[in-house]
Parts: C-alpha cells; sequence; structure tokens
C-alpha cells in the first residue's frame, strides 16, 4: 500500500523543519517545499534581515531536509503573492483601512496555490508548521481547533481556510508547545533549533510599511490632510493616512493637553478623526467576506468567543446573520480599537466557528 504523501512547507524555521520531522516518523512519504515569494529585486535584503521564505530560509530548509532525510525543492510563488497579499496589502492601506496580510497569504498563497500545485506532483495533503490544529467534526466539517499552548495560538490568522483546503491539510506543530518543538529540534541536531521566530511582515523587514506602499505602489499615496474632531473642527494636519490606524495614540504630534487617540479614517474626505480614550471602544461592528468553519453558517443570535485582532484574547459576543455577506456583533462589553480591514474571527470554544473581514 503507497504511503500518503505530504508536502510541508518549509520556511526554514524551527516549526516546519519538526512539523517535516514528526511527519516523516508518522510514516508519511514526506516533500519539503520552500516557497518563493520574493520579487527578485528583494531577495538579497531580506535574507540580510532574516525574513522567511528568502534564500537563506531556503538554504535552511535544504540543510534540515537533508538531516532528517526528505527531498527538498524551491517553488517559485512570486506572482502569487504579488498579486494575492502585496497588492492587496497596498490597496487596503491605500482606502484607509488596516489589512492583515499573513490571512491573505495563508488563504490564497499558502494554501490555495501550494495545495494545487502539491495535488499536482501527486500529494495527498500539505502541512504546515503552525500552531494549531485540524479535526474533523461530528457534523462532518473540518474546523482549526487552538493548539495546546495559548502564549502561540496561531489559529487567528487562520480562519478563512476552506473546507477542501482543511480536508487536505496536516499541522502536527498544534499538539506541542513551542520549548518541546525546539528539544526535538535539539535532540536531532538541526542547526534551526534556536533560530528566533520571525515577529515583522516578512515582505517588509524594516517595519517602515508606509515607505514600502510609496515605494510599490503605482496607485497615488494619500496627501497630507486634516486632524478633526467628531464635529469636524480642525485640529492640525496629518502625514496621510497611510500612516494611522484606529486606536492609535503615538506619533500624532498634536498639543491638545492630554492623551487622544485615532477613532476614524475617512478616505474620502482625507481626514483623520481624533478623539478621547472612550471613544475607541464600541460594543458593535459589521463583518463581510463570511468564511464558515465549523459550522456551515450562523444561526441567528449565535452566541460566541469574538477575536479582533491576532493579540486580542477574545471577547463574547452575539452574532446576527444579515442579508448577503454580511454579519452584525454585538458584544456583550465594549471593546477597544475595533479596525476595518482586520479580521474577526469566531469561536465556538476551542474551534473555529469562523469569521470575516471587519467593515
Amino acid at each position: 500500500m503507497r504511503k500518503k504523501r505530504v508536502v510541508v512547507g518549509m520556511s526554514g524555521g524551527v516549526d516546519s523543519s519538526v512539523a517535516a520531522y514528526l511527519l516523516k516518523e508518522a510514516g508519511y512519504d514526506v516533500v519539503g517545499v520552500t516557497m518563493q515569494i520574493w520579487p527578485r529585486d528583494s531577495d538579497e535584503e531580506v535574507s540580510a534581515k532574516g525574513g522567511c521564505c528568502g534564500m537563506s530560509a531556503a538554504g535552511d530548509a535544504a540543510h534540515v531536509a537533508q538531516a532528517i532525510g526528505i527531498p527538498h525543492y524551491v517553488m517559485n510563488f512570486r506572482q502569487e503573492f504579488r498579486e494575492k497579499v502585496i497588492q492587496y496589502f497596498m490597496d487596503e492601506y491605500l482606502a484607509g483601512h488596516t489589512p492583515n496580510p499573513c490571512i491573505a497569504c495563508n488563504r490564497y498563497v499558502k494554501w490555495e496555490s501550494l495545495l494545487h500545485r502539491s495535488m499536482q506532483i501527486g500529494a495527498d495533503y500539505i502541512a504546515t508548521g503552525h500552531y494549531a490544529r485540524v479535526e474533523q467534526l461530528p457534523n462532518g466539517r473540518y474546523a482549526i481547533r487552538r493548539s495546546v499552548t495559548a502564549a502561540k495560538d496561531q489559529t487567528y490568522a487562520l480562519y478563512n481556510l476552506t473546507q477542501e483546503q482543511l480536508a487536505h491539510t496536516l499541522m502536527p506543530v498544534g499538539a506541542y508547545e513551542k520549548p518541546a518543538i525546539r528539544a526535538i529540534a535539539e535532540e536531532l541536531g538541526l542547526l534551526v533549533a534556536h533560530k528566533p521566530d520571525s515577529q515583522e511582515i516578512c515582505f517588509v523587514p524594516d517595519g517602515d510599511y508606509v515607505g514600502f506602499i510609496e515605494k510599490n505602489s503605482t496607485r497615488p499615496v494619500p496627501p497630507p490632510g486634516n486632524f478633526v474632531a467628531a464635529d469636524g473642527r480642525i485640529l492640525g494636519r496629518h502625514k496621510g493616512i497611510t500612516h494611522y490606524t484606529i486606536g492609535q495614540r503615538k506619533g500624532l504630534n498634536l498639543s491638545m493637553g492630554h492623551p487622544v487617540f485615532v477613532t476614524e479614517i475617512r478616505p474620502r474626505t482625507n481626514e483623520v478623526v481624533i478623539g478621547e480614550a472612550e471613544d475607541v471602544f464600541t460594543k458593535h461592528l459589521f463583518c463581510d467576506h463570511l468564511n464558515f468553519m465549523s459550522i456551515p453558517d450562523f444561526p441567528d443570535g449565535m452566541h460566541m468567543t469574538a477575536k479582533i485582532r491576532y493579540n486580542h484574547v477574545g471577547a463574547p459576543a452575539t452574532v446576527r446573520r444579515m442579508d448577503g455577506d454580511v454579519a452584525e456583533v454585538l458584544f456583550d462589553e465594549p471593546v477597544r480599537a475595533v479596525t476595518p480591514g482586520q479580521a474577526v474571527v469566531f469561536y465556538d470554544g476551542d474551534y473555529v466557528a469562523g469569521g470575516g473581514t471587519i467593515r
């Protein structure tokens, strides 16, 4: 009987390296693949700054693959990454939103594109080093389950995967805590055992996302405009809406005599609205581009835990389905800095029920 073949997306980090090892030990026919996503003129810069999926990442992954005895290949996904992640990232900022490029990359590049190519070479599954678990529920649907370690849980960034993608996905690292993963890598003598985790947006390794947009966008970047109060009073001048996000306090350069915060971004009028600390809290949001995971749809009035950003602990909320691809979310208590462009992800216990994009 043929072994089940799994293509492991190897980023050159410790998590995906150990994922490949665990799957080989479990009896799978494992193939390592590093996704080449950078524009050619960015490889050197990204590699120098330690970004994932650059040339140094491919080298580290190749060393690991040789050490654990699996084949390793580099696949070119530059076009998909440019169209689905970088362009989306720039478009969202130019529209006054704050995007999450990792969610787009997971959905359209790491899964959609990699899974399609993997199936073409006879793979049964793809796998990654994410701290999450994939399970098929009694209702027949596949869902992402929280990892065993809350500190590293990555389920928020995976809410947008489809049922077809989940049916062909393995995530072995989700059953381990981070120190255990490093211990396995150390015991195997892998050179990535103590490699630091990547923290920044991978294609903006210096953190200057505004500079990245100004350099790479083919559309005009919004010029400076007015800071205004909610009633329209002009309070000062801002540097351009791409510099700001909801809830921001630092870097406003406004002499108000007390801390003030960004409460709204208005791209049509090129205004950034400034308010008090309490103005940043709300009990209500709308979301669209819905994706359903553990359930086929949100029953009207379902009570769940909702996360409004990656590092948000989650808050109790009621979800009300509306016409079309829209849901309304009513929180039990006010939450801070609901930000258009970010995802809201709903949890039913440990399982991702679904999610959407905050409008």
